[in-house]
């Protein structure tokens, strides 16, 4: 019997503690790659992994390390020879795993979308996309909980405690319980979700002729694309799990309107 009982009566907003089984709480996992401050760099990718029982996740890679003794931490940036073949393990016990979803946002820092409607701040800017994606991960009767990779950040940049207090004054009630800062050095789902979203951003670079193609990143490229079934993820992608957003080359459509008028389609890109 699930514990989860939906009451669609119920207005979200009108839910009481009491109501904790009519509430899901999901565990949201945040990276980022790339550099909103350098402009060399172009793409900036940020990315969500979310679930509501992470321990189902951890617990099959814990075994699987286990099992060859790896301890190092991944990262798509440095993947090589000696850390390939757990990066793709890691993969497909992700596909292995159930009632999970992956979100994320693409953006050129060059384009005229970015500099038109994100703050100058570096910083603030990190915080305006990552909102706009927590918008899109939101469902009804949900409340979440972020932990994001830990970054060093100047003393008046307040992102846990800035991205709670707008996110629930926008949604008007507690959407975001909390958030917090971890090393990803110290866990698994951070690491995976910087694979996905290193290699989400290497294939649009890649596409555009700004990177010429590394071996190893090509690989998990290769074997994300082979998982989701589609042939890049230049346009995007979505499916029943997987919500890939990028900024279009005419900086037109915001995320909001991708999300609205994407194609769901688990063996083609997203319109």
């Amino acid at each position: 019997m699930s514990f989860f009982k939906s009451n669609k009566e119920i207005k979200t907003g009108d839910l009481k503690l009491s109501d904790f089984n009519q509430i899901w709480t999901k565990f949201c996992f945040l990276d980022e790659t790339g550099s909103l401050s350098d402009q060399t760099d172009q793409y900036f990718t940020v990315g969500i992994l979310k679930m509501s029982q992470p321990y189902y996740l951890q617990s099959k890679l814990l075994y699987e390390r286990s099992k060859i003794r790896f301890y190092d931490e991944i990262k798509f940036n440095k993947l090589s020879k000696n850390n390939i073949g757990f990066a793709k393990t890691a993969v497909d016990a992700l596909f292995e795993t159930k009632s999970i979803s992956f979100y994320s946002y693409s953006i050129s820092t060059k384009s005229d979308y970015y500099l038109k409607n994100f703050d100058k701040n570096p910083w603030t800017a990190y915080e305006q996309i990552t909102l706009k994606l927590l918008d899109v991960a939101l469902a009804e009767q949900e409340i979440i909980i972020l932990v994001a990779d830990y970054v060093t950040t100047p003393k008046d940049i307040h992102f846990e405690v800035n991205t709670k207090k707008f996110f629930n004054t926008s949604k008007k009630r507690l959407a975001l319980a909390g958030v917090c800062r971890f090393d990803s050095k110290s866990n698994d789902l951070l690491q995976i979700t910087d694979l996905l979203i290193g290699a989400i951003t290497y294939d649009i670079k890649l596409k555009k002729g700004l990177v010429t193609g590394s071996k190893y990143k090509l690989e998990l490229v290769d074997c994300l694309k082979n998982k989701l079934g589609t042939n890049s993820f230049l346009k995007g992608f979505k499916n029943h799990s997987f919500s890939i957003f990028v900024d279009k080359t005419n900086h037109l459509n915001t995320l909001k309107t991708e999300k609205n008028n994407v194609e769901s389609n688990e063996k083609g890109l997203s319109s």
